[in-house]
């Protein structure tokens, strides 16, 4: 097994991941020695990625080790890209400490977005999560993974779309899934094996762009556009607005009586520019 060091820019708090993170039921980690299991598919081969805090929010550095030497510079890019590692928080807590969000901002110093391990599989856990509670959501997803998925040490990789491409409507109804979305999560696997839908042309599209190709797949609307733009390609300038849960914690953030309209919205996401898709981090926290 080999291992790399890394050093990151500061404030960065891994115990902030891990919190965020271990939430779900299928994350490997020893919270008391700050490591975390990571499992990735590189050129299709499954790999477990350990990944482990060796440093502090103000002296951040990790310890990565894997097998598969040969594909270690493809695996530390991979690591470094999901934990945000080249992304300096500084300015964006110094951004959002002359906002409403300074106390928000303030309590979550150093947490910074953490992308799906899968890009494929970010997008099927957005139709698993379409109007769900989070705690629901999450056993929902678990369940998909643990019945078409594959179990390695104790960590679960996730399903690829050629096996979910090949299952029948009524194979995702019995893990009560809707029939609504078992139509979406078969339809789209379909469109990957066929050719017909190509995430590396996604990775480097502008957000319009890939809105643009989504949104014409059945299942996919506005707020999954959103949460792979940000979960899957960790783009810094979102905002759900019509996330219930956004509303939410806003109302609560500003003690209203209502949730807030949509012109609310609008104004508050224009003082958070260019840095959006922390507000929604940080605000989802709040009510987590």
């Amino acid at each position: 097994m080999w291992q790399q060091h890394i050093k990151v820019s500061a404030p960065y708090d891994f115990s902030r991941v891990l919190e965020r993170l271990t939430l779900d039921p299928l994350t490997v980690a020893d919270v008391e020695r700050q490591r975390l299991a990571v499992p990735l598919y590189i050129r299709d081969v499954p790999v477990a990625v350990f990944v482990q805090s060796i440093g502090d929010k103000n002296n951040p550095a990790f310890l990565v080790e894997a097998e598969h030497e040969e594909l270690k510079e493809e695996i530390v890019k991979r690591i470094s890209d999901i934990f945000q590692w080249n992304v300096p928080l500084a300015p964006i807590h110094q951004h959002f400490l002359q906002t409403e969000l300074r106390e928000l901002f303030l309590e979550h110093e150093g947490t910074p977005l953490i992308l799906d391990f899968d890009l494929y599989f970010c997008l099927m856990k957005c139709f698993i999560h379409q109007q769900l509670h989070l705690k629901v959501a999450y056993r929902l997803t678990e369940r998909f993974v643990k019945a078409f998925g594959t179990e390695r040490e104790g960590i679960w990789f996730y399903p690829r779309p050629e096996k979910i491409a090949a299952l029948h409507y009524d194979d995702l109804r019995s893990l009560q899934l809707s029939g609504k979305k078992a139509e979406y999560i078969i339809h789209t696997s379909r469109l990957m094996v066929e050719g017909k839908l190509r995430f590396r042309e996604l990775q480097h599209a502008e957000d319009a762009e890939v809105a643009n190709m989504l949104l014409p797949i059945r299942g996919i609307g506005p707020w999954t556009v959103q949460n792979f733009l940000l979960f899957g390609l960790g783009r810094p300038n979102l905002f759900p607005k019509a996330d219930i849960g956004l509303q939410r914690a806003i109302q609560k953030l500003l003690h209203l009586e209502t949730k807030p309209s949509p012109e609310q919205m609008e104004a508050l996401a224009q003082k958070w520019e260019p840095y959006l898709s922390y507000a929604s981090l940080y605000l989802w926290r709040s009510i987590e």
